[in-house]
């Protein structure tokens, strides 16, 4: 039986995961700080630690691990942390990581677009540099100084019914309440994923004996925030009220400057096939809004 370790693992594609590996046989443990309760009932062990603490993360050092997955890295210090309890402890590690770690552009970032393995390592903490920093900082202290096999995946936004940020959600509050919506560049195609495929593509990667590296990892294609919005007012029957342009500081959740696009072509390279974006998004929009009306009603 495979043993496994998920830092994190009691919401959105993060509980989608453990369940997956549960359903698959894995002796699981989870790993936070215990404020999350979770319905895993005895399925799960559970070890409570301080993510930023290398006294209380010394404890998932004790055991020996087949795989770990780490969805709670976010700096230099998180990634140094990990990488000396770990040290001899696991086969492999997969850490969720983010587009983040790219700019924007009007091409599809491939994963040769940031480098981890060159990038200099920057001592400091969470609160020390910004999310985007955070993410390439982790990553960078990870493939350099880690003597396990690590993997890391890139993804954009992820969207589901369980999204405890509520972002779609609250769009489709927003047209539903006719509030005008700061939408930046209307022409910013972007990439999105579900939070299903998320957890899918994660287990994908402990299971993938070649897997390497970094992996972007989204839907086939990409929408507009327009396009989303548009989508919802169908369903509604709201018109929307968009602003174009305003600043950073006003954008809203969804809103960018430019595009920011991810090219999955490694992963598919190696036999992943992902799903279709509208195959998705479309339904979700629709489930939401009708949600709310009854919620409303």
């Amino acid at each position: 039986m495979k043993k496994v370790l998920v830092l994190g693992g009691t919401r959105f594609f993060g509980k989608r995961l453990v369940n997956s590996l549960i359903a698959d046989g894995a002796h699981v443990t989870i790993a936070t700080r215990g404020r999350m309760p979770d319905d895993f009932d005895n399925e799960v062990n559970r070890l409570q630690i301080d993510r930023n603490d290398l006294d209380s993360l010394r404890l998932v050092g004790k055991t020996d691990w087949d795989l770990v997955y780490d969805n709670l890295c976010y700096s230099e210090e998180n990634a140094t942390h990990v990488v000396n309890v770990l040290e001899g402890k696991t086969a492999k590690y997969i850490v969720t990581s983010s587009r983040a770690v790219y700019t924007y552009s009007p091409l599809e970032r491939t994963e040769d677009d940031f480098n981890p393995y060159t990038y200099e390592i920057r001592r400091g903490t969470r609160e020390d540099v910004s999310y985007e920093e955070g993410k390439r900082q982790a990553e960078a202290v990870l493939f350099q100084t880690a003597k396990f096999p690590v993997i890391a995946v890139r993804y954009p936004i992820v969207l589901g019914k369980d999204d405890y940020t509520r972002r779609l959600h609250m769009y489709v509050e927003w047209v539903r309440e006719q509030r005008e919506i700061i939408i930046g560049n209307p022409d910013a195609r972007q990439s999105f994923i579900d939070s299903a495929e998320a957890a899918a593509f994660l287990k994908w990667t402990g299971d993938a004996a070649k897997a390497n590296g970094p992996y972007n990892a989204c839907s086939e294609g990409e929408w507009t925030l327009p396009q989303i919005l548009e989508e919802i007012s169908s369903v509604t029957g709201k018109p929307v009220r968009m602003i174009a342009g305003a600043s950073d500081q006003e954008h809203s959740p969804f809103a960018l400057p430019a595009p920011y696009l991810l090219n999955t072509q490694k992963a598919k390279s190696e036999g992943y096939v992902f799903s279709k974006l509208s195959n998705w998004l479309v339904p979700l929009i629709h489930d939401l809004a009708i949600e709310q009306k009854a919620r409303n009603s």
